[in-house]
């Protein structure tokens, strides 16, 4: 590794998989210690396309080689990656920045299938369409190279979740283990050391079980602030069905599809005590992570947007209760909205370093294992 890497501005592209819009995060950064953290934005999808999306999670069933594009796919990929080069575009006015000012963009694309027992995750995105459309270079499916490797796939942002603990402010700093929390569809979580030991995996439904509930009764995207959850009842009968699933039960972490999980019955619950059921899972998923821990930590940090679920939030800090402090990372100076957009940037730089961005502790891989392919704008352009 190069002593004085040199720091490029990257932009990162997310769309997770509660599939509700694109976050967009800027980064000067050498793909290591040294991030920059700049502006960021949230470009949010119509619900006439988030439809499309849910619906290609149907299709994508059919697909059995990643670059398969059976039924519609192919014509929602274009449209998917069009809506990404225009939320970029429209931050690059925002900030009075130029194409030629952004050395490098992450792209992460809409994940419509992920089966790592079978090597196969399957990302929407054209990164070779998006380097031509802005005229800027393109690191995109940085996933497929660590399930090639025998990895999971899956979680990718652990390695910058490192390099922001390193970074914390006075307050936090020395307060390890830390572990990060991203509540996003699927929470997962990162676990790192006070030598650095990195650990990391799925921990289970986070906002996807929610939104759907509110979706399908309320006909609204999610439970805002976790208000109509706060008016409703744990159904324990409920939660225990969940919580006894052989995910929290095996002894080796696997990392999650959105369809792992499947809503209650609609007979099951009302829309209060359904919210408030699937509200505290999300929590006592978490709180189940500990099991796999080597050491109890001292901080646990939110990220994500389940971290807004204000019940999410209490539950989880009654559950943890024994065992550490729970804070939101916007009170360790952190942008618990962007960071894994910025995540993308980070790691898009790092992949061209050919650094490792997934180790055997995050996604099972054999070896440390850099990933991602480079979409080069001019090479691109003169095709």
């Amino acid at each position: 590794m190069a002593p004085h890497a040199t720091v490029k501005r990257a932009i990162g592209l997310m769309s997770g998989t509660s599939m509700d819009g694109i976050d967009l995060a800027m980064l000067d950064t050498d793909g290591d210690g040294n991030v920059m953290r700049g502006g960021s934005s949230f470009a949010p999808y119509d619900a006439a396309f988030r439809k499309q999306l849910e619906q290609a999670l149907g299709t994508a069933k059919a697909i059995r080689e990643r670059h398969e594009r059976p039924g519609d796919l192919a014509e929602l990929e274009t449209e998917l990656t069009e809506r990404h080069a225009l939320a970029v575009e429209a931050f690059l006015a925002r900030e009075g920045l130029a194409a030629s000012n952004i050395d490098v963009v992450g792209f992460h694309g809409q994940t419509v299938l992920h089966r790592p027992l079978e090597g196969l995750t399957v990302q929407l995105g054209d990164g070779a369409r998006l380097a031509e459309r802005l005229g800027i270079d393109v690191v995109y499916d940085l996933r497929a190279n660590d399930m090639e490797l025998g990895g999971q796939g899956a979680p990718l942002v652990p390695a910058y979740h490192r390099a922001l603990a390193a970074g914390l402010p006075a307050e936090w700093a020395g307060e390890t283990p830390v572990v990060f929390v991203n509540i996003g569809g699927i929470s997962n979580i990162t676990y790192i050391g006070a030598n650095g030991d990195l650990r990391a995996f799925d921990s289970g439904p986070g906002n996807t079980l929610i939104d759907q509930w509110m979706s399908r009764h309320a006909g609204i995207p999610y439970d805002s602030g976790g208000a109509i959850a706060s008016e409703g009842r744990v159904l324990s009968g409920l939660a225990n069905r969940y919580l006894s699933s052989p995910f929290f039960t095996a002894r080796e972490r696997v990392s999650l599809d959105r369809n792992d999980f499947q809503l209650p019955d609609d007979d099951e619950a009302g829309l209060e005590d359904g919210a408030r059921t699937l509200a505290f899972v999300t929590a006592a998923a978490i709180a189940k992570a500990q099991a796999h821990l080597p050491e109890k930590p001292k901080l646990w940090i939110l990220t994500g947007g389940g971290r807004h679920n204000q019940q999410v939030v209490e539950d989880l800090t009654v559950a943890l209760r024994h065992t550490g402090q729970v804070i939101k990372a916007e009170e360790a100076g952190l942008n618990g909205d962007s960071m894994e957009a910025e995540a993308w940037a980070w790691l898009a730089v790092r992949s061209l370093r050919g650094l490792p961005i997934t180790y055997p502790g995050t996604t099972g891989v054999k070896k440390p294992a850099t990933g991602g392919v480079l979409a080069q704008a001019k090479a691109t352009a003169q095709d």
